[in-house]
């Protein structure tokens, strides 16, 4: 039986060491390449075609899940697998939007690395138990399109005047949305709306 061929991409050189070490002990698995920059991924996955590609989240300033989406459109025959130490449920539903196959907290047993590898490997998804009960949780989003749409201004650090501008409505209607923002998350005001909407994976 052919050993199932793994990337391994982390900035951190210890951790990198340390998962490729991991895998190195099953006999089913085979480590083809090991990169420590974001930039690296996808080029070294055309050269070496893994059958699964483990990533860190936040790669060398670049955002692993981006980058996920990235390479499900460049090479699809390989499934990713995201790790990160952000237990949040925002992690859980932008994975899901970005087609990744699996995300594993840093923080999990090392035995599970294997099994996620295998499973993702075999067409399935794998999301950390830890992950999947936060996300449900969190439950569905209550706030609006338009609400998730002037909140996300306000992460990008507009003003009621420049959302009102951008949008085209009234400056009174978007602090409206705002104010109805914070109620509807028990928000202390719009910066911990922005925070609990982001965390819970509402906005991103």
């Amino acid at each position: 039986m052919r050993a199932l061929k793994v990337l391994v991409a982390d900035d951190q050189h210890m951790v990198r060491g340390a998962l490729v070490a991991l895998l190195e002990t099953e006999p089913d698995l085979s480590v083809v390449a090991s990169v420590g920059r974001g930039d690296l991924v996808i080029p070294s996955a055309r050269e070496c075609r893994p059958d699964v590609a483990i990533m860190e989240l936040d790669i060398s300033s670049v955002d692993g899940l981006s980058l996920a989406a990235r390479m499900h459109e460049t090479l699809p025959s390989c499934r990713t697998m995201i790790l990160t130490g952000l237990a949040r449920p925002g992690v859980a539903r932008r994975a899901l939007a970005a087609k990744v196959a699996g995300v594993l907290l840093k923080t999990a047993p090392s035995e599970r690395l294997a099994e996620a590898v295998r499973e993702i490997a075999s067409g399935r998804h794998f999301m950390d138990p830890q992950l999947a009960t936060l996300a449900w949780a969190a439950g569905d989003n209550p706030l609006s399109g338009r609400e998730v749409e002037v909140l996300k201004h306000v992460a990008q650090g507009a003003e009621p005047i420049e959302i009102a501008a951008a949008l085209q409505l009234s400056v009174g209607t978007i602090r409206n949305y705002l104010t109805a923002v914070v109620s509807k998350l028990n928000a202390r005001n719009k910066v911990d709306a922005v925070r609990i909407a982001t965390e819970a994976g509402w906005i991103s």
